[in-house]
């Protein structure tokens, strides 16, 4: 099982049984003192740091970042979080009146509302796909997905790892698919660097977000936005700054827009090699596995528990260190309230297309303990609304 040693190297609050980092992970102790350390050099010298030393500063840590993702630093740039990455790709390309966006009923609402908003302005349509539960193959999701496509899609917009269901859907293939019919290709990584392994450039998506602040253990307000080199001259600047049409031009017109937008706290961006040493001085892959083994551990006495069907096998082809659970009729909003008030529980309970869900996460810091409270509070208060 994860090792309990891992837990006092996060500043978690000890009384509470944590089981959400995939909502705003994490960060260990070593890395948040990187990441301060890295804002009192931008106060003690903030024209130095800001004016003179920014662009081989977020060059470098472009480069780790890129090294760790499998993919170009200079096709890389670092945002906020994936939510500012959708946007950005959103905005930008040319969508016109009666063009289509695919999608499926299992993203992320506020991405999908960036979707809809966008759409909405252009008179474009934004287009939910059911995909039912559960998942039975690759092959099966990859042609429910597929069977969504018309002459007017022009964006395929996927999450890697969903949020309200947690489960890791095929994507490559159907990057491939779209590629070969001239159809734009935008991934929301929100959840997945950090829990599974990713070759961007291998991958082969047009535009991929993803965050360092989750999985990856970074402060907060560090994500990315990847664009292959052919289509970035399409994006354009959520803010514009001094990149915009450069008197002194860096890397790319790509970097110089959307990396340079004024004044600004860089110190979670500069801490992302630290947390991607962290994670390779703690030989993370294990952690990874053994977090998978004590999730799929669990779901299995849940599910006998509930009498539920998982919504997909438990393999690393559907999850990694995160997965949801169906649970009987009740109130999320209450169970998840109670849960954390009288058992200082901390976990999401999630209504999802007319069923509670219960989303389990597993860091490292995580023990089987935290798992038997977890699964003796839920009994408790299951055994009283059924």
């Amino acid at each position: 099982m994860p090792n309990p040693n891992l837990h006092d190297l996060f500043l978690l609050d000890p009384n509470v049984v944590f089981l959400n980092h995939g909502s705003f992970g994490a960060c260990p102790r070593p890395v948040f003192e990187v990441y301060q350390r890295w804002q009192l050099e931008l106060e003690r010298q903030p024209v130095e740091f800001l004016g003179r030393r920014f662009g081989a500063l977020m060059g470098e840590a472009r480069e780790a970042l890129g090294a760790y993702l499998g993919a170009a630093p200079d096709d890389l740039v670092y945002i906020p979080n994936a939510t500012t990455g959708v946007n950005t790709v959103a905005r930008s390309l040319p969508l016109a009146p009666g063009d289509e966006v695919l999608s499926t009923d299992h993203e992320y609402g506020a991405c999908e509302r960036a979707w809809r908003f966008v759409c909405e302005k252009r008179g474009a349509h934004y287009v939910r796909q059911p995909l039912p539960v559960p998942f039975e193959s690759p092959e099966q999701v990859v042609e429910v997905v597929w069977s969504g496509v018309t002459p007017r899609t022009k964006v395929l917009y996927l999450s890697h790892i969903t949020s309200p269901t947690a489960l890791i859907l095929p994507i490559a293939e159907l990057i491939r698919r779209a590629r070969a019919r001239d159809i734009f290709t935008m991934i929301d990584g929100a959840h997945a660097p950090g829990q599974i392994p990713l070759a961007l450039d291998v991958l082969g998506a047009d535009f991929y977000t993803g965050n360092a602040h989750k999985w990856m253990l970074a402060p907060k307000g560090a994500a990315f936005l990847y664009a292959r080199r052919e289509v970035q001259p399409l994006l354009e600047p959520l803010v514009v700054s001094w990149g915009w049409q450069a008197e002194r031009p860096g890397p790319s017109r790509f970097i110089d827009e959307q990396e340079y937008q004024g004044t600004r706290d860089i110190a979670a961006y500069l801490s992302v090699p630290a947390a991607i040493r962290f994670m390779a001085e703690h030989d993370w892959p294990t952690v990874r596995a053994e977090c998978h083994a004590l999730l799929c551990e669990t779901g299995k006495r849940l599910s006998a528990f509930t009498g539920l069907p998982l919504l997909a096998p438990l393999t690393e082809d559907w999850c990694a260190q995160m997965a949801a659970f169906p649970l009987p009729a009740c109130d999320p909003d209450a169970l998840k309230q109670r849960l954390y008030a009288e058992f200082h529980i901390e976990v999401p309970l999630i209504f999802w297309n007319g069923r509670a869900l219960v989303r389990i996460s597993l860091q490292g810091y995580n023990t089987r303990d935290d798992l038997e409270a977890f699964l003796e509070a839920l009994a408790v208060c299951l055994s009283e609304i059924t």
